[in-house]
């Protein structure tokens, strides 16, 4: 059915530049949290003793070194062992603190950016925190748990992969195809800060382009001290153009005397400080405003700050050939950015992944909408229900009996689900550059998409919701979303129609006509060999195309033949996939190992620029 030969295979991996940089010595070593920073950080990244043990009891002997936050799948860890579930890994390291960094009556806060699967932390012994979940952030108060002098930190992983219900995304024990190297422990940056009693624990930004204004939540830990009221401060190139005072957990309204909006083309962000007793914290936040609106002709689009706005996108996955789930370095988040917006791609759909908050803030500053996949979790998928629909219209319902089709008759696994989908709302909200939250891919482990979407749209009415990307579509969300390989795509019935004149319209009176915006949410994969910078001998993609010049003539012949026609009847964003090989796929514009874009810049850029020059 696929372009694809060879089968899974223990392969040796090829290294990206920044990995063949790396230092060990200075592993990640940026800031973690751009939208709530403060003075006071230790990044405890490097070399940790790890062991991975057959139980859950905890080793008197490790078995090495670790580099982390590299799981120890990924080459780059050191490590090469795979962690199978039933197995633990233990890392251990000890913690003594600078001096002058941690005073008394302060909390001292330990934070892990993500660590997959299940986790526990121990501070000499104490147990201070822990989670279940593998791609939101892990917090512990280690304060009453310190030791002056030398400390000893130990975490305990276990990780069921693919065969619990816990999100894995495109994990799985025995990889191949469209299924990745699954990884496991700790993949971003551990790291740990001293605040005051009273302090901001989290702001909410929430932008208001069209009344010049953003409101402010300020969430204190601690509030019933007496701190007083939190002072904050909007800055626009250093210059105050708002502040005001409002109580820990009051949102207040500051109207700006500056008013720059947000876009791709002008990614202006104004500084946000923010000083709550004794504690200071800096932000930032960008004015721009999302949705779905008629064009001139009534035809549904996406909207930003109000007009119509055409989210050329490819697919993002994330993955690197040395690193896993884990950049080897913040350049090489850049690098990815910066070189989709050179081909001129205005939105990236990070794919069922949640990046390390550093990844969204050099969206926000480089200019590049988001479409934000969350996680799938589930048993196991069901070819008739996530593989079948690629060749054959098929949509079942999610609900009752038939969430067992999707791999969700657990009713722990859904409640799982929705809850880390509240987090990952939480978790991303102030980011300024996510336009769409999308809660399910092509039915894996989908389950209520209307409702979960109903769910989204009323945490963050703020930006569009994808509630079924691909297929089984609910009827629900904003936008009705399609996934086209190996056919010819054509705007569907039911769709926006063509008008007498040429152009696309909507009678917004027509029955059974949808009111969603039309988005072709994954298509292209055309696959193209590049010797010497493969994964292994596999090979999985949507089309073969066997030299440069031949994908470069199918990828400009697509465009001209079926998304540009498309447009002009409705369409009204794409993805194409995608950025980068990913193991087996082969089907990106860059290699694996980013080294060799496959298509001449400036045929990519062609491509681009009609497309978002006609649907302006």
């Amino acid at each position: 059915m696929r372009a694809r030969r060879g089968g899974p295979e223990r392969a040796v991996p090829p290294t990206t530049q920044w990995g063949e940089a790396l230092d060990p010595d200075r592993v990640l070593p940026e800031y973690p949290r751009p939208q709530l920073a403060r003075d006071s950080y230790l990044n405890l990244n490097g070399r940790w003793a790890y062991a991975i043990t057959d139980d859950d009891r905890q080793p008197t002997r490790y078995d090495g070194e670790i580099l982390v936050p590299f799981s120890p799948e990924a080459p780059l860890s050191g490590v090469g062992r795979q962690l199978r579930p039933g197995q633990t890994l233990w890392y251990r390291r000890t913690l003594r603190l600078p001096a002058g960094f941690h005073r008394a009556g302060h909390r001292l806060l330990l934070h892990f950016g993500a660590v997959d699967q299940r986790c526990a932390v121990l501070l000499n012994g104490v147990p201070v925190g822990g989670r279940t979940g593998g791609y939101l952030p892990v917090r512990c108060d280690i304060t009453d748990a310190l030791r002056d002098g030398e400390n000893v930190l130990v975490v305990a992983v276990r990780d069921d992969s693919d065969t619990g219900h816990h999100a894995r995304g495109k994990q799985k024990l025995r990889r191949g195809g469209i299924w990745y190297t699954a990884q496991s422990g700790i993949w971003q940056t551990v790291w740990a800060e001293s605040v005051p009693a009273a302090h901001v624990d989290r702001l909410t930004l929430t932008p208001d382009l069209a009344a010049g204004c953003v409101e402010v939540t300020v969430h204190a830990a601690d509030a019933g001290s007496d701190a007083g009221a939190a002072r904050i401060r909007v800055l626009a190139g250093g210059a105050v153009v708002a502040e005001a005072s409002a109580a820990a957990g009051t949102a207040v309204r500051l109207p700006l005397t500056e008013v720059r909006p947000w876009t791709p083309a002008d990614p202006f962000l104004y500084d946000v400080t923010v000083d709550y007793g004794t504690d200071r914290v800096r932000s930032y936040l960008g004015l721009r405003s999302f949705g779905v609106g008629p064009d001139a002709d009534g035809v549904p689009r996406l909207l930003l700050n109000g007009k119509p706005y055409f989210h050329a996108g490819v697919l993002d996955q994330g993955y690197w050939p040395d690193g896993l789930y884990t950049a080897p370095s913040d350049a090489a988040l850049v690098a990815d950015i910066a070189a989709m917006k050179r081909l001129g791609f205005t939105m990236l759909r990070k794919h069922i992944k949640i990046e390390p908050l550093r990844w969204y803030h050099h969206c926000d500053r480089l200019g590049i909408l988001v479409w934000q996949d969350m996680v799938n979790g589930g048993g196991a998928y069901r070819p008739l229900v996530v593989t079948a629909p690629v060749l054959t219209p098929l949509r079942l319902p999610d609900r009752g009996r038939w969430r067992r089709w999707f791999g969700r008759a657990d009713p722990a696994g859904r409640a799982e689900f929705r809850a880390e989908v509240r987090e990952t709302v939480a978790h991303l909200r102030n980011v300024v550059s996510i336009a769409v939250w999308v809660p399910f891919n092509e039915g894996w482990g989908q389950f209520d998409a209307a409702e979960v979407a109903r769910e989204v749209a009323a945490l963050d009415p703020t930006r569009t919701v994808d509630h079924a990307s691909g297929w089984h579509d609910q009827g629900g969300g904003d936008l009705r979303s399609l996934h086209v390989y190996f056919r010819r795509f054509r705007v569907p019935g039911g769709g926006p129609r063509r008008a007498a004149g040429g152009a696309a319209s909507v009678d917004a009176a027509a029955p059974g006509r949808d009111r969603r915006a039309l988005v072709l949410s994954e298509y292209g994969g055309y696959a193209l060999r590049v010797e010497g910078h493969t994964f292994g001998s596999a090979e999985f993609g949507y089309k073969r195309c066997r030299t440069p010049a031949e994908l470069a003539e199918a990828f400009t012949r697509l465009h001209d033949e079926q998304i540009v026609p498309a447009i002009r009847a409705g369409l009204a964003a794409t993805v194409y996939t995608q950025l980068s090989d990913v193991e087996d796929e082969l089907n990106g514009l860059f290699s694996y190992d980013r080294r060799v874009l496959k298509l001449p810049e400036a045929v990519v850029r062609a491509v681009t620029d009609r497309l978002r020059h006609l649907a302006g």
